[in-house]
């Protein structure tokens, strides 16, 4: 079976697309996957891309290198304003450029999503790079938002051409087999760091093509360490893998 990336080069192909050159990949010159996070404290908090990848290192695929562009608060309408972001994609070398912004779960938020989702996938494109989405999750005091933010995020990655890692999906899985696992932190909006775990799992399990089931519970992400108990981190792969269709 053809990976997500596989699949976007032939399809880029195809097309008559050209690949970007890939001229700066970053410190790591040794690095074959290249990733780029456009988002907010969604994406910042604990860290997500260290930990992705941390997964990927853990995992031995492919010698992976993360950068993030992230600003509290921020819209994808924002970073095109800020243009850091567009600077960071026009660099070119990037396999996928994974955007996020908040829950956009009320009808206008869905809106400009929707209209900067696909003017960044223009560029993001145009570069030879796969544009996703990290689906992320309401706050727990607009829980009644869940399927809302899922079907913005899904259309997001439809008007882009792209794929979408269903992060808040995972967490409604999680909940599923435990309804007492801690996934949000203490401002009922950003992740704990199972909740962050959770994502990361989902991102790596649709990045790589690969079950997040096996994949270690203690992580040295930046210069913490991240310990979950097994059975906890079990659930949360599983939970993952479902959403993913693992």
């Amino acid at each position: 079976m053809r990976t997500i990336r596989q699949f976007f080069a032939a399809a880029m192909l195809a097309a008559g697309s050209c690949a970007g050159s890939g001229t700066d990949p970053g410190p790591d010159p040794d690095a074959t996957f290249l990733v780029l996070f456009i988002g907010n404290s969604l994406t910042y908090t604990n860290d997500l891309p260290t930990m992705i990848k941390a997964l990927a290192d853990s995992a031995g695929v492919e010698r992976t290198y993360v950068e993030s562009v992230a600003f509290p608060n921020y819209a994808l309408e924002d970073h095109w304003a800020r243009g850091d972001a567009l600077t960071a994609i026009r660099r070119g070398g990037w396999d996928f450029v994974i955007m996020q912004q908040g829950p956009s779960a009320l009808e206008a938020s869905r809106t400009n999503l929707l209209e900067w989702v696909q003017r960044f996938a223009t560029e993001i494109k145009g570069v030879g790079a796969v544009p996703a989405m990290y689906a992320v999750w309401p706050s727990i005091d607009r829980a009644f938002d869940f399927d809302r933010v899922i079907e913005s995020y899904s259309l997001a990655a439809q008007a882009a051409g792209g794929v979408v890692f269903p992060a808040g999906a995972a967490w409604r899985a999680a909940w599923r087999f435990d309804p007492s696992v801690p996934l949000y932190g203490g401002d009922g909006f950003h992740p704990s760091l199972e909740g962050t775990y959770l994502a990361a799992v989902t991102i790596f399990g649709g990045l790589y093509g690969r079950s997040g089931v096996g994949l270690p519970a203690r992580l040295e992400v930046g210069n913490a360490t991240l310990t979950i108990g097994a059975a906890r981190a079990l659930l949360l792969q599983r939970a993952a893998d479902e959403v993913n269709g693992r």
